[in-house]
């Protein structure tokens, strides 16, 4: 099973720009994708974004759409989440998972242990 380390959150100010990174143990298959979530104090754990790791192919959520990139590296193994003109409810604890691509993204099997950003106004 592929062990995902994310990295990059820190203390941002609103409009301000941040890009995380997913860190594999090694290369998702072809038919895996990497998804970007994130959990914010008090919610549930929503979808960001999502990369299918064969074809490059991109998903985002409605609230992240032209402001959030996601991106992989196929030779280094990494999923950047590019994040834009932030805002302070994007404040969250940003974790990335890998499953099957036709599975939902809360379904994935692999998760790594978040990183925190914080969106200060």
């Amino acid at each position: 099973q592929v062990h995902l380390v994310e990295s990059g959150g820190g203390l941002v100010q609103a409009g301000d720009s941040l890009t995380l990174s997913c860190a594999a143990s090694e290369r998702p298959s072809a038919n895996q994708a990497v998804a970007w979530v994130r959990q914010a104090p008090g919610k549930e754990r929503e979808f960001v974004a999502r990369v299918n790791w064969a074809t490059g192919n991109t998903y985002y959520a409605d609230s992240v759409k032209d402001r959030f990139t996601i991106s992989r590296d196929n030779a280094k193994y990494t999923v950047a989440l590019q994040m834009n003109s932030l805002k302070t409810e994007d404040t969250a604890v940003y974790y990335c998972g890998a499953g099957h691509l036709l599975k939902r993204w809360d379904e994935y099997d692999a998760w790594g242990q978040g990183t925190q950003v914080t969106v200060s106004s």
